[in-house]
């Protein structure tokens, strides 16, 4: 981006490198699956916008991260949308108008990431996560997902509406049949979309 900045482009140029940065970030919110940001070392601007706009985040415990742009004249108004909805407000709006960092206990204390790992602990922080992921079932991680981002834009009579019908659909399938009838059993479940 600052490489881009130090050209000289009109503002249609600007306009479409920024409108395809927000189209990758919107793409992996509609991924069925989550996406999960390991982060070592530092994530400003888009990078930040990158760990805010992930479904969870870890990171080790020397990272930093800054929405800094106001430090160069340039606000962050881009990552601003991500970071601003995915971590406390009056937080979000302190690096995005001072463009200072903030420690990885920072980040997780406002909602940015996750989980905080040694550096040397940070890829077995992750696969612990991913494995915790991959051990549910497929289908209601999808169908969780779908429904987290979706009722987060309703209001909450229309939040609850949409609630009741994904776990209607969610309860037919046969995963959640298989669930249920593990915990009667009182036996580990074989998801089968999981079998794979």
């Amino acid at each position: 981006m600052l490489a881009a900045l130090q050209r000289e482009l009109d503002a249609t140029d600007n306009d479409e490198s920024v409108r395809q940065c927000s189209k990758m970030m919107l793409t992996m919110q509609h991924l069925p699956v989550p996406v999960i940001a390991r982060v070592q070392g530092i994530a400003t601007a888009a990078g930040c916008q990158l760990v805010a706009m992930c479904d969870l985040a870890v990171a080790s415990r020397t990272a930093r991260f800054a929405v800094s742009g106001v430090k160069f004249g340039l606000f962050c108004s881009a990552p601003g949308v991500a970071v601003s909805r995915n971590i406390l407000r009056k937080a979000a709006f302190e690096m995005l108008v001072t463009g200072e960092f903030i420690s990885a206990e920072e980040a997780r204390a406002c909602g940015l990431i996750n989980r905080v790992a040694e550096p040397e602990h940070l890829d077995a922080e992750v696969e612990k996560l991913v494995a915790s992921i991959i051990s549910k079932p497929r289908v209601a991680v999808a169908m969780g997902k779908e429904l987290f981002y979706r009722q987060a834009e309703l209001g909450i009579a229309a939040a609850y509406e949409a609630a009741v019908q994904t776990m209607a659909c969610n309860m037919m399938d046969e995963a959640a049949l298989e669930g249920v009838q593990a915990f009667i059993e009182k036996r580990p479940p074989r998801w089968p979309q999981n079998a794979e």
